[in-house]
Formats: structure tokens, sequence, C-alpha cells
């Protein structure tokens, strides 16, 4: 039977999707499309494991569309190019992070902001403008306009460079875009996971005084002696936090649970900022006396453009910073999900997908 135009246009993808709530992934078949003029088709080799595939498995902000593969921090090589392709050639080091596709037109896109075009169209548990679903990084190979592709530094590892293509990029997109980068200022990263590891290394080669604040004492000998912070907060020790009332001049805060605003802001000194980049599931309760009293700013922040994601995988490279990563097999993922909703991660899951993902 001759094949439709649709099928002509498709090539042949496999990975691992929920096909529920319930987040358990299996082996999944998929078409991704043929890689077009503007597209870069890449073997994918690793992908990092970011909570919010955790997320979005099983359903916590109500808009997962099933099945689901997930990934959003995909490194490989580059093994097909479009005919309208300059940045890329076959064999290039490169990586694919939360975005691969946008206008192009609006404001935001012509600002290098393409994370925040209204049309931003995600790696995955997204839709393209022709209706056709997109999947992620926990699979073979991907499809990907050149515009979203990114280029990694020589010396920078593909596994444990994966995931700064999120965790890199979000934290380091506030510090740059809220003047969080002055040398010897003091920088508070709230959480030490995926997201708070990679600030405490990225706040240090700005130059900044840093200290870890997590609710888990037994991470201060690895904040400071692994990581590179200078200090370690406990969080839920009142008297601790006490006595770093008004130390600090910034605050990053990587939490994805819910918790309250009051305790990190009471550590700001006057006009101290406090950057969110954690997604609860449910709202936080924001105090705004302390705002007012201390002129005190509290904002958010998502990843970085394209622009400024390549400026961070080079910094990184510059300044030998990845994250600290425990390499799993695709079969191992249902367990590395589990582990990563009780936070049982140093600091974060990569799938080794080259050698690992076979029909």
């Amino acid at each position: 039977m001759a094949k439709s135009a649709e099928e002509e246009n498709q090539q042949k993808a496999f990975g691992w999707a929920a096909t529920d709530n319930s987040g358990i992934l299996s082996p999944f078949n998929f078409s991704r499309r043929e890689n077009g003029d503007d597209d870069v088709t890449l073997k994918i080799l690793y992908c990092g494991v970011c909570h919010s595939d955790l997320h979005t498995l099983r359903n916590d902000w109500g808009f997962s569309f099933y099945p689901v593969v997930p990934g959003h921090e995909i490194s490989g090589v580059v093994t097909k190019v479009g005919k309208n392709v300059t940045k890329f050639n076959i064999g290039d080091r490169v990586g694919v992070g939360v975005l691969v596709g946008s206008c192009k037109t609006c404001e935001c896109c012509e600002q290098d902001l393409e994370s925040y075009c209204p049309c931003i169209i995600f790696t995955y548990n997204s839709y393209n403008p022709d209706g056709t679903k997109n999947y992620g990084g926990y699979s073979d190979m991907i499809v990907v306009d050149q515009r979203y592709v990114l280029r990694f530094p020589d010396n920078l590892p593909l596994d444990a460079g994966a995931p700064l293509l999120c965790a890199g990029i979000t934290v380091y997109s506030p510090m740059k875009y809220y003047g969080m980068t002055e040398a010897g200022k003091h920088l508070g990263v709230a959480g030490l996971g995926g997201l708070g590891h990679v600030a405490v290394k990225i706040g240090k080669a700005f130059g900044l005084k840093v200290t870890a604040i997590s609710s888990s004492p037994q991470k201060e000998s690895e904040a400071i002696n692994r990581l590179g912070a200078d200090s370690f907060l406990v969080s839920n020790n009142p008297e601790k936090m006490k006595s770093a009332i008004g130390t600090m001049d910034y605050i990053i805060d990587t939490v994805s649970a819910v918790h309250p605003l009051l305790p990190l802001l009471s550590l700001l000194k006057v006009n101290g900022k406090l950057v969110t980049v954690g997604l609860p599931n449910k709202p936080l309760e924001l105090p705004v006396f302390p705002l007012v009293m201390g002129r005190k700013l509290i904002g958010g922040s998502d990843v970085g453009g394209m622009k400024e994601t390549q400026e961070m995988l080079d910094f990184c490279a510059k300044h030998n910073i990845t994250a600290d990563i425990e390499l799993i097999r695709i079969e191992e993922i249902n367990t590395a999900m589990e582990r990563l909703a009780k936070s049982d991660v140093r600091y974060r899951f990569v799938i080794d997908v080259a050698n690992s993902l076979s029909q």
C-alpha cells in the first residue's frame, strides 16, 4: 500500500512514555517529522531528568497531554542538516533545551526572549502549529529547527552538561537579569537540588559569597566541600535563621514544594532581591509588609532565550561548571522518578540514552 503524503514526511522514533497520570513510563513507538530545510536532526546520547518531567508525568499542573515522552535536557550529535542550516554540521555536539519553537516575529522573539513568546512550543507535552505533537528526549532522536539548537563547547561533557540546558539556564538567567552578579555580594540559594546545586557553582563563578539554604542538615558538608558554598544555613532551625536575618543581598529560591516566603525575605538586607524559579503546584503566600518596610523585591524568572542559553553554556565551559549527576539506564527511569519525588538524588539523574535505549 502506498504511503500518504503525511506518512512520507514522518520517520520512526522510539522512546519511553507515560500514558496516564500514574506517571509510569514504558517503551513507546512514535513518529518524528522528516528533517526540513531549516531543521537539524540529532541522535540523542543523554537526557537529564528534570523535576518538571515528574510534575508533567503525574499531571500535577493539570495540563498534561498523554502519551507523554518527557525530557528537555537533551544532548547528542547532529546526524542530518537541512539545506538552509548554516550554524551546524553533521557530527557537531549539540543540545536541545526547554523549547523547540516560537513565533519568531513578536517583541519577545525579536529581543532573543523566545522563552516568553506567547506562541512558545515546548520540547514535549505541546503541539506544533500543524497539530502534530511534540515528544521529548527520553527517546533515540529528535528533529528541531536550527534556531532552537545549541552548540556544546568542546570541553563541556555531554552527560554532565545536559542538565545545564534547563537547570543551568533557569538560575543563570535571573542572576543576569536582576543584576545578581556583582562580585563580593552575598547570594543565598534556597533548595539544594538539581537547580540549587548549579546555582551555587554559578554564583561562585560570578565571585559572589554563597550560602546554601536547605532543610536537610546532612547536606552541609557536601554543599561546602563539594559544591563550593561559603556557608550553610538550615532553614528549619529557628536559631540559625535568626542569626542570618538581614545578611543577604540576593536569594534564588529553587524550591518546588509549597513553602513560606517570609523566612527567606527576612534574610535579605534592605533593597534585597528574592527571585523564585521553582514551580510549586499550589500558590505561595506573599507577605507584603516586609517588602514595603525593607524596600525588597520579589520576582520570578523562566529559562532564558536561545542567545542567553548559549551564553550560559559558554560561561559554564569557561568555568568548568557541570551538574553533579547520577547516570542511569532508561529501564531504571521509574525507580529514578520515585527517588526524585523523595529528593533522593545527588543532584541530577541523567539517562544514558544511546547505551540503554533499544526496542
